[in-house]
């Protein structure tokens, strides 16, 4: 059909035939003059094959699609990831009275405390926390277990208000000062469940924020009072336990089958963790602004950095030291959660040693090494005085009871 509608005309030389290849359309000079304008070779231009591009382009838009709504939508899963580093001294303010009775000396390299983040995930953001290596990625109970979020958040803000009182108490007895510290009010912070509970469990029958003012017939104020008691008994009995609920005045009796310690498999335990309630008593106030930061373990920061704030030269010996562990009354540094995430923080600020707690499992500690490499010390502490000896051995300054006037 096409040979009769278009005549090549044998003229047409190979040059012409080149030429053509290279322009889409011939020109005059490359076809005889005998040729009329209808019988001009017209060759169309190569059309590309673009079958894939549609297809290619809606996977795309899929893939953008749904990243865009994977990002919005929460889910209920948590991150254990690292935090902040920040500088302790910077949150210190001493009123009038204080000042009165004390001296401050701005340190030129201040302690560090360091924070986990724990906030909630979105769909995306729970899958990229799979595949990261330093973030945890917890389900609902693995975070709050047996409470709820508003629960949990009020025990930590509290935690970390108990947490500076007992680094300022023993900051200040280290100094010298008149300060004392008792236990308060006998109040559930947590439960102990079991895998498969049994109906006089305490998990069952008791509740977070309950103050326990009763065990099997006798008073009790405070958990010294209920310590003693415990020798006595064995998992499986079941004792009365007088509660006050929180937010109420009633007084309620509950019978609690009593269980092993998973912990221990030789002592008795109620099936709960007591809040700490304790008491302290100091010459004066430092205020230490931690806003919206939970939970205990920036104790043995807050210590150190309160006797570098309050003695002259420096404490750290010029070092950036960074600091994590709870603190007791009696000067004992306490475990924390959250070690390896903590470790990348403190490693990311540049600081050269990180005091963390001796009584954390021997898989954390050396996880925490891996992580902190040839760059960053972890120096595990059990007490407050093995962390003035290792700063002394930095070039720090000594801590005396003599280092101001009383």
């Amino acid at each position: 059909m096409l040979s009769t509608m278009i005549a090549i005309d044998p003229t047409v030389t190979s040059k012409t035939v080149s030429d053509m290849s290279i322009d889409t359309t011939t020109t005059s000079s490359s076809v005889s003059p005998e040729m009329s304008d209808e019988h001009q070779i017209v060759i169309a231009p190569r059309q590309r094959n673009m079958w894939w591009a549609i297809p290619m382009l809606t996977i795309v838009w899929l893939i953008t699609g749904a990243m865009i709504i994977s990002s919005l939508v929460r889910v209920n899963y948590w991150e254990v990831a690292p935090g902040s580093v920040e500088q302790v001294s910077s949150r210190f303010s001493f009123d009038k009275d204080a000042l009165q009775l004390a001296d401050r000396y701005k340190p030129t390299s201040p302690v560090l405390f360091v924070t986990a983040y724990g906030s909630k995930l979105s769909a995306l953001d729970a899958l990229l926390g799979t595949i990261d290596p330093d973030v945890d990625v917890l389900n609902r109970f693995e975070k709050f277990g047996a409470v709820t979020p508003d629960q949990q958040r009020t025990v930590g803000f509290k935690a970390m208000i108990t947490a500076k009182q007992i680094a300022e108490y023993v900051a200040l007895r280290r100094l010298g000062y008149e300060a004392s510290i008792s236990f308060g009010d006998l109040i559930i912070d947590r439960l102990v469940c079991e895998t498969q509970p049994r109906p006089l469990s305490a998990c069952l029958q008791l509740a977070v924020g309950d103050m326990i003012t009763s065990f099997d017939g006798t008073e009790i104020s405070t958990l010294a009072d209920l310590l003693p008691l415990m020798s006595d008994y064995s998992p499986g009995d079941v004792v009365e336990i007088k509660i006050t609920p929180q937010r109420s005045l009633e007084t309620i009796t509950k019978d609690v089958e009593l269980i092993v310690s998973p912990d221990d498999p030789n002592r008795t335990i109620i099936g709960i963790w007591p809040a700490d309630t304790r008491i302290v008593r100091l010459p004066f106030e430092v205020d230490i602004d931690t806003d919206l930061i939970g939970g205990p373990s920036a104790g043995l920061a807050f210590t150190l950095a309160l006797l570098d704030e309050l003695t002259p030269g420096e404490l750290t010996g010029g070092v950036k030291v960074a600091a994590t562990g709870t603190i007791d009354g009696d000067e004992t540094v306490g475990a924390i959660g959250a070690l390896r995430q903590k470790t990348v923080a403190v490693k990311a600020s540049g600081a050269k040693v990180f005091f963390v707690p001796s009584s954390q499992s021997a898989e954390e500690l050396e996880a925490a090494r891996r992580v902190a490499g040839s760059k960053l010390r972890i120096a595990p502490v059990a007490n407050l005085g093995e962390a003035l000896a290792i700063l002394k051995e930095l070039g720090g300054s000594d801590i005396s009871n003599d280092a101001i006037e009383l």
